[in-house]
């Protein structure tokens, strides 16, 4: 196994760690009968095979990253999961599945890189009536968010921040000690291009830790 592949899936039980919001955020919904779930920005899949297990549903995850899809697939495979659990490599930007396609939307961290109020308009009719769209995002104008979520068709069912401590406790500082760890270990200064990237915003992160809470919304279509 590569440094590189190591380093990846340390980041995978850090963000395993994160499933629980996962968990509390797909319990918001009602029970629903094996769902089609897409999966919008679903990079490795920590939260999507997270998903097939509490919905015993189907999962589309998307992604534009090739290799996070990779080791998306191999999960998938090792769970034993290949016939509920797919992949997709398509940007976030030019999806076109029929309308009304699926019965959740789940986005994890993904709907940044269009904008809020752009996601919650665009990915609306991909969704079939009465279906629901989880958005995992920063927590920065929440007040706005909450009223952009009723502007744009959808009625808010539950939202709950996750405060920048627990992004600290939960992801940031064990994963600042793992590049400690790795470079202490090979003697050198020098770390994984990705590491040196994670440090860099660790390093932000600590300046200035209240912008980097975060808040999970789940919404239905009406």
């Amino acid at each position: 196994m590569t440094e590189e592949v190591e380093y990846q899936r340390f980041k995978d039980t850090l963000r395993a760690r994160f499933n629980r919001y996962t968990i509390k955020a797909y319990h918001t919904l009602p029970v629903l009968d094996r769902p089609f779930i897409l999966d919008i920005g679903c990079g490795s899949g920590v939260p999507a095979l997270e998903l097939a297990r509490l919905s015993n549903g189907q999962i589309l995850g998307l992604d534009i990253d090739q290799s996070a899809l990779d080791r998306f697939t191999k999960c998938i495979e090792e769970a034993g999961l290949s016939d509920r659990v797919k992949t997709m490599r398509r940007s976030m930007v030019d999806m076109d599945f029929a309308d009304e396609s699926f019965d959740v939307i789940w986005a994890e961290g993904s709907i940044a890189a269009i904008g809020f109020i752009r996601g919650l308009k665009e990915w609306r009719r991909f969704l079939k009536p009465g279906g629901f769209l989880a958005v995992h995002d920063e927590e920065g104008n929440l007040e706005e968010k909450l009223a952009q979520i009723t502007d744009c068709g959808y009625e808010l069912l539950d939202h709950f921040v996750l405060d920048s401590e627990i992004w600290w406790t939960e992801m940031y500082a064990p994963l600042e000690k793992h590049i400690n760890d790795i470079r202490a270990q090979s003697g050198s200064t020098g770390v994984l291009p990705e590491a040196a990237e994670d440090q860099r915003f660790i390093e932000i992160f600590k300046k200035n830790p209240r912008r980097y809470s975060s808040v999970f919304c789940i919404i239905k279509k009406v």
